[in-house]
Order: C-alpha cells, then sequence, then structure tokens
C-alpha cells in the first residue's frame, strides 16, 4: 500500500528575519490526511513559517514544496492565489469585522455582497457555522463575540472555500484556559471530518497532542525537528 501524498515538504530551509537567529528547518514533510503539531515556533517564526508553506515569501536558501511543485517556481500572483486556495490560515493576523455580524463575516470568503445574502451564500454560511459551532450566534456582531467563539469564527473563515491544507498559529494562544480542550476537540473532530492535512504551531504541548497525529520540536538552532516520545492525548 502506497504513503499518503505528501503535500507540503521543507528541506534545508533558512530564512533570516531579523530575530537572534534565522529560522531554520532541516526537514519536514506533511501528508495527505496527515496532523502536526510543531513546538519551539515562537509567533514570529509561526507567520515566517506559514508565509513560507503558502509562497507568500521564498527561502533564502533550500526548498518549500506544495503539492508537488517548488514554490520558487509559481508564475506570477495568479498562479500563487491559485495555490492559497488549497490552504486555510487560522491565525489572529485574519481580520474579523467588529460591526458584522457572524454570518457576515462568514459569508466574505463567498462574496462582497454581504448586506442581501444569495439563498446559496446563506446555505453555505450555515454549514459553516454548523461545523464550528456558531450556528446559534450567526446574527451577533463579531465584536459581542468571547475569545473562544472569536477563534471558532476565524476557523469558520479559515475553512470556507474549501481548503486541503490548514495552517494554524498558535490558535490556542488567547483562550481562557477552561475553553482550550472544548476548541482542541472541536479542531480536531473538522480536521477529521474534512480529511484535512493540517499544520499547528502552538507552545502548548498538551494542546498540541489533543489536535495532531505527530508532534515535533524544533531545536533553533539546527534546524532538526525532533519527535516526542511516550506521549498521548490529555484531552
Amino acid at each position: 500500500m502506497s504513503s499518503p501524498e505528501v503535500v507540503v515538504a521543507l528541506r534545508e530551509v533558512e530564512k533570516d528575519y531579523k530575530s537572534l537567529r534565522p529560522l531554520r528547518v532541516r526537514h519536514f514533510e506533511l501528508r495527505h490526511g496527515e496532523s502536526v503539531a510543531l513546538l519551539g515556533f515562537d509567533a514570529t517564526a509561526a507567520e515566517i513559517l506559514v508565509n513560507l508553506v503558502t509562497g507568500a515569501t521564498l527561502p533564502d536558501s533550500g526548498e518549500v514544496d506544495v503539492f508537488g511543485v517548488s514554490t520558487r517556481h509559481i508564475a506570477d500572483p495568479d498562479a500563487w492565489l491559485v495555490e492559497m486556495d488549497r490552504f486555510g490560515i487560522l491565525s489572529q493576523r485574519v481580520v474579523l469585522l467588529d460591526a458584522f455580524t457572524v454570518e457576515q463575516n462568514l459569508a466574505l470568503p463567498f462574496s462582497l455582497e454581504v448586506d442581501d445574502l444569495s439563498d446559496t451564500v446563506r446555505a453555505s454560511v450555515r454549514v459553516v457555522a454548523a461545523e464550528v459551532g456558531l450556528l446559534a450566534q450567526l446574527s451577533q456582531p463579531a465584536a459581542s463575540l468571547d475569545a473562544d467563539a472569536q477563534l471558532r469564527l476565524r476557523l469558520g473563515k479559515a475553512l470556507a472555500l474549501g481548503p486541503r491544507v490548514l495552517l494554524a498559529e498558535h490558535p490556542n494562544a488567547m483562550l481562557p484556559a477552561d475553553a482550550v480542550p472544548r476548541f482542541a476537540a472541536a479542531l480536531a473532530a473538522v480536521v477529521a471530518a474534512r480529511k484535512l492535512s493540517m499544520l499547528v504551531m502552538t507552545a502548548d504541548s498538551a494542546f498540541a497532542r489533543a489536535v495532531s497525529t505527530r508532534t515535533l520540536t524544533l531545536n533553533g538552532a539546527t534546524g532538526e525537528l525532533k519527535r516526542a516520545s511516550g506521549w498521548r492525548k490529555w484531552f
């Protein structure tokens, strides 16, 4: 039986981002349907890694391959936008429009006409809202949501266009401790139901175990990613 497709691969990657040391990743592969959590990436390094994987920036050295193609070979902005549709990004960097309702925020990936949603867009929004646990809050303004609901709204926006890979930058960092297990369970369930590949950067090893099938820790000096041994899920 053949191994699942490699959807993201990094080889001898180095990127200077004006920190104490450049970001280094010696070797990494993410396969179809796999969820991997990475420890050892601070918020800035996580953002740089996401930008490298999506082709928004290129490595100073080494190669980043996405679906078998080097990001160096993305020919033009139109080709890059096509590639971006394969990724959903779960990050505090994703803007929520505070005055818009949950429904309107979730509609934006589908249409800019959010004041008068078509039946098709409204139906798509309800599907995503149900997945992330926001169906009962569709009419609420985003500004009125608590941290857990705002994170779920960002997750919904990341899922809206049907990505193949979900990239999450410290998603639980702003959550109160009692909300972390619930969100971890919801995230893992959505990823499993959609058969997504997921790459999560987090500083929380318990959260990492709850949402991933493999947890790796970065040695910032060498770029090696070492697998934790003997761990089990806690949530």
